[in-house]
């Protein structure tokens, strides 16, 4: 790459961090090139897709961040604290960074390694809830799609209130919990889970993304 296509491509990578952060992913494109101050063609050149923008400056952030709240969780030894815990963390990062409340949404086939990171999430999330259930805390008719339904949900709050009342989310979360120990299972849900293809469709629709 030539030193000022290297420019360009870290003005571009700058820029996309920055209105990723502040709007999340699904910022229009010609925005981003405007900020950088390169031309919308320079980006397609440099980049080709949102998808691949993305997994440049988003998804090492994003791995980081669910990585680490993941291993916490399974380190506590308390299985309930742990899986309250990632619960707490992951709605505060949706509610503190536009871009990952849309990243756990999976609505971006194209970009590679953040459908990767989203398995590995998934994978996580799956051991933390076994274990809370295993352990007697958790209700045992709560699935890994109940979870990303809680996901979706509360990015959508935290989006809709971000100015009005940016903590609200807190509230919600704590109710909801309380509603998810094992003494609160009084009796069968009405209904059955989201199924794996349902909850795709159910986040992109939260996450805005037709």
């Amino acid at each position: 790459m030539r030193a000022d296509a290297q420019r360009n491509a870290e003005k571009l990578r700058t820029a996309a961090a920055e209105l990723f952060q502040e709007r999340g992913l699904q910022v229009p494109l010609k925005e981003i090139a405007r900020r950088a101050g390169v031309s919308h063609g320079t980006l397609y050149n440099l980049f080709g897709t949102r998808e691949a923008l993305i997994d440049e400056v988003v998804t090492d952030l994003a791995a980081d961040r669910l990585d680490e709240a993941a291993e916490h969780a399974l380190s506590l030894e308390d299985a309930w604290a742990g899986f309250a815990y990632y619960i707490e963390t992951v709605c505060e990062l949706q509610a503190t960074d536009p871009a990952l409340a849309d990243v756990l949404s999976g609505r971006y086939p194209g970009a590679e390694r953040l459908m990767a990171l989203c398995d590995r999430a998934h994978d996580a999330s799956t051991r933390i809830i076994e274990r809370a259930q295993q352990a007697g805390a958790l209700r045992p008719d709560f699935t890994g799609e109940d979870l990303l339904f809680v996901f979706g949900t509360n990015a959508l709050l935290t989006r809709a209130a971000a100015d009005a009342a940016p903590d609200a989310w807190r509230r919600g979360v704590a109710f909801m919990l309380d509603g998810l120990r094992t003494q609160a299972a009084q009796k069968p849900l009405p209904v059955g889970p989201l199924t794996p293809q349902q909850m795709y469709d159910v986040m992109g629709r939260l996450s805005g993304t037709p």
